[in-house]
């Protein structure tokens, strides 16, 4: 660092600091500490400077845990540990999947691990978005929401999906995944498809970038499926889940998520298959599970939810009634207060101002 660098840095320090009281008119004047014993002594460096900001500046915590890889993933299927997954679609979902990992207090604590996968999924189009269907979703878009999660969360592995109409040919899905890995700063994409989209699974991971295959109910295609139906419940039906989950395996998916499927069909598969399943709504027998996290929190952004979720929270009817409280406070005068959320001004600035004020008449 150069000696201007740490003289704006102290001059910095120093002008935050309560122990100074003088303007500081030039760096180019700053006695610098020049020995440990003065730098000890130095107040500025002793004690954290007082903020009067109303922006928001404080930094995400470090990682607490290491950085979750594939092998890691693959780790947890051959000591059948669960695996867990949830949904992020911007910065605070993110931060919150991020701040799950903190190391517990107690070292027997089943949580402690954090969650291993965080999935931008598409179905932010509906749940983030307001849109209908997760067609409606553009990779554009879907870099952005890529970007913001990336920012919130450091410590589990990135997957994203490609978005509808972004892989129908090799070379689109090719094109595409490496913009969701360079630009959206991604770990890995997930790919919705059978057998037909082992090309592209072969020719992705041929070339470093990791794939997740999502097989059973696809919803990017619930038209041509006429509508959320559950898959492989039949002879053929599940004959062609369990074809797909092979030629995905074998095409060098590193895991495979399956989605509404017969619990027995899921178990069954998990047991065979050499790399990790995922489920969502396809029974305990999976190797993981994973949800939308707005949906599990109980942010109703549909009429009626599948039957493979559960809502561990009802954050909605608590941000409603926070809003509502707000709303209350406000127009009865009661928030804010001027002591507990106003800044201060000194008695003497204040006089000088109403004086200045007078002058100017």
């Amino acid at each position: 660092m150069s000696t201007g660098s740490v003289a704006r840095s102290i001059r910095s320090a120093l002008r935050h600091s309560t122990a100074w009281s003088s303007p500081i008119a030039s760096t180019s004047r700053l006695t610098l500490p020049s020995s440990p014993a003065q730098l000890s002594s130095c107040t500025c460096f002793q004690s954290a400077p007082k903020r009067y900001s109303s922006h928001y500046s404080a930094k995400p915590a470090g990682p607490s845990r290491k950085k979750r890889t594939i092998l890691d993933i693959q780790s947890l299927k051959r000591k059948k540990i669960p695996i867990t997954v949830l949904t992020a679609h911007d910065y605070p979902s993110a931060r919150f999947i991020e701040a799950s990992s903190a190391p517990s207090s107690d070292p027997n604590a089943s949580h402690r691990r954090g969650i291993d996968i965080a999935l931008v999924g598409d179905s932010l189009a509906m749940v983030a978005c307001g849109y209908t269907s997760t067609t409606s979703l553009t990779l554009d878009e879907m870099l952005y929401h890529c970007r913001s999660v990336a920012r919130g969360c450091q410590t589990s592995l990135l997957l994203a999906d490609l978005p509808f109409g972004t892989y129908h040919s090799t070379e689109d899905g090719v094109k595409n995944a490496v913009r969701m890995i360079q630009e959206g700063n991604m770990d890995a994409i997930k790919l919705e498809g059978g057998k037909e989209l082992v090309p592209l699974v072969e020719r992705l991971t041929s070339r470093g970038i990791p794939v997740m295959s999502h097989i059973g109910l696809t919803p990017q295609r619930q038209a041509a499926l006429s509508g959320f139906r559950v898959q492989g419940k039949t002879v053929a039906g599940a004959l062609k889940v369990w074809e797909d989950a092979q030629a995905l395996q074998a095409a060098g998916a590193f895991a495979l998520l399956i989605e509404a499927i017969p619990s027995r069909l899921g178990r069954w598969m998990s047991e065979r298959l050499e790399i990790p399943t995922i489920g969502i709504g396809a029974g305990a027998g999976a190797d993981g599970q994973v949800l939308v996290q707005l949906d599990m929190l109980g942010v109703n952004s549909l009429e009626r939810g599948p039957k493979f979720l559960k809502r561990f929270e009802d954050v909605e009817r608590k941000a409603t009634g926070a809003i509502e409280e707000y709303i209350k406070e406000v127009r009865e005068g009661s928030f804010p207060h001027d002591e507990t959320h106003g800044y201060p001004i000194e008695d003497q600035e204040w006089e000088g101002f109403l004086e200045a004020v007078e002058q100017q008449k």
